[in-house]
């Protein structure tokens, strides 16, 4: 391998999961690596923070592709402090009647957990979804790899998984008659952010299904922080450095180095890099609201008091219509909500007694409408009356909130651009290596494949190709400074 020009071979911009799972890979393998972070502390959107004296995710809480990362499990991630921690549901559907859909994690003594409570859609379920959740050990590790590359060297999976994965949700769903079934695939495909009619957001609810039922749909114990301070340990382990408080505008303000890695938007990549700016288009963005009850959430539904993630929003056709609305600028009043329950599966968050509840909706790229705190009440209200007599704390984020949090997140898409077909596709770019920016730079952020999720493995592939061009023999040609 060459000897580096400068003090380091690889600086990494950027300290959320994916900038620090690259440069633990590259740590590992040898390399003289540092990190620099524009905030204070290391994070990105896996930060956790108090509210009053419970400890509450800023952003991402819970992590079936976590539990599934291979980058995680290479890494060895659970030796330094990081364990996952199961609600005794994964994920519940309520509706309107008091009864839920569920999401159940699969296990080696009820393999079709899920199937089992749809009835006459059982079948079509283990037909459809199962086979992916079955063999998820193989699959996971094609669907958190780069598209082009993942077609050319696995072509008869890929064409079995792109029949379905290519569809629009509003078409998967009408593969199946319950509206338990049709529910919570709606739901995890409304965790897109794109309207369900798009192609490719059948995709999303397969793969979050999958996982899912094959990994359950954890929290890390004590927050998500906890998975960012390992990466940060194992960095630091290896002889990396990592620098808080940094903020790059240019390449010229960054250590001499061979490689530098950037988990930032492509808009911004083009801006450090000096280059013209690749058109990308950014999402709908998230509104939370954040809650600390001094009793559990009073559910109409048996299923919800017990799982750590809920999703509102009634049939697939109310989820289907509040998401169309958002992505075309409306704000509906009865929002698609994702809640998650941390305190179900991790009592330690809050003081005995307490609840966490953490709460989003999409709204439009940027919006500033204090109404869309009322759409979340509303379907609380709606599916679980006198919650308000419990509330001891509560914050709200709106998009601007985040964008100020976390430069990412552009107008408050925290999913780092829109899951449209082709961003889903080609993200940033069709390439078979779409991380490498040429001249030495490489982007690691959400923004290239697999997307977003707290999983590492857009900076584990990135880093993946740093260490392919460094094994060729190819120099990364540009020196920094």
């Amino acid at each position: 391998m060459p000897v580096s020009r400068g003090r380091f071979d690889a600086v990494v911009v950027g300290a959320g999961p994916n900038g620090l799972t690259a440069a633990a890979r590259l740590a590992r393998a040898g390399q003289r690596v540092i990190v620099v972070e524009a905030a204070p502390t290391i994070g990105g959107g896996s930060r956790t923070g108090q509210l009053g004296d419970a400890r509450v995710d800023f952003c991402a809480a819970v992590h079936p592709f976590g539990a599934s990362s291979p980058a995680f499990e290479e890494l060895g991630l659970t030796t330094y402090g990081l364990t996952w921690s199961h609600a005794p549901l994964g994920l519940a559907h309520p509706f309107d009647d008091g009864t839920a859909a569920t999401l159940l994690r699969s296990t080696p003594e009820s393999p079709h957990a899920t199937a089992e409570m749809l009835g006459d859609d059982a079948r079509r379920w283990r037909q459809v979804v199962d086979p992916f959740t079955t063999d998820w050990d193989r699959w996971r590790h094609l669907a958190l790899g780069p598209v082009l590359g993942t077609v050319v060297s696995n072509p008869l999976a890929m064409i079995r998984f792109g029949m379905l994965a290519g569809m629009p949700a509003t078409a998967l769903v009408r593969l199946f008659a319950s509206r338990e079934a049709r529910g919570l695939l709606a739901g995890m495909a409304a965790h897109s952010g794109a309207p369900l009619a798009s192609p490719t957001t059948a995709g999303v609810a397969m793969a979050l299904a999958a996982a899912g039922q094959s990994a359950g749909m954890p929290v890390a114990a004590g927050g998500s922080q906890a998975i960012v301070d390992g990466l940060a340990a194992i960095v630091v382990e290896a002889g990396g450095e990592i620098e808080t408080g940094r903020r790059v505008g240019s390449l010229g303000e960054i250590p001499r180095a061979d490689a530098v890695l950037l988990d930032v938007t492509p808009r911004h990549a083009a801006a450090i890099v000096g280059v013209p700016a690749r058109r990308w288009r950014h999402g709908v963005a998230a509104w939370k609201l954040d809650l600390v009850m001094v009793g559990p959430m009073p559910w109409t539904s048996a299923a919800c008091h017990l799982a750590g993630t809920v999703h509102l929003g009634g049939d697939w056709r109310e989820v289907a219509e509040s998401e169309r609305a958002t992505a075309h600028g409306g704000l509906p009043e009865r929002p698609f909500v994702i809640i998650t329950q941390p305190t179900l599966a991790d009592p330690s968050r809050a003081p005995l007694g307490q609840h966490v509840v953490w709460a989003y909706r999409h709204v439009p790229n940027g919006c500033d409408d204090d109404r869309a705190t009322a759409g979340i009440e509303r379907q609380l209200d709606r599916f679980a009356p006198e919650w308000r007599d419990l509330v001891v704390h509560r914050r709200v984020t709106s998009p601007g909130d985040y964008a100020r949090y976390n430069e990412n997140y552009v107008g408050g898409d925290i999913a780092g651009g829109a899951m449209t077909a082709w961003q889903t596709v080609a993200r940033p770019r069709l390439k078979l290596d779409p991380y490498r920016m040429g001249d030495g730079v490489w982007l690691c952020s959400q923004s290239t494949p697999p997307g977003p999720g707290v999983h590492g493995m857009c900076g584990w592939h990135a880093a993946g190709s740093v260490l392919s061009a460094r094994r060729r023999g190819s120099r990364s040609a540009h020196d920094v400074g």
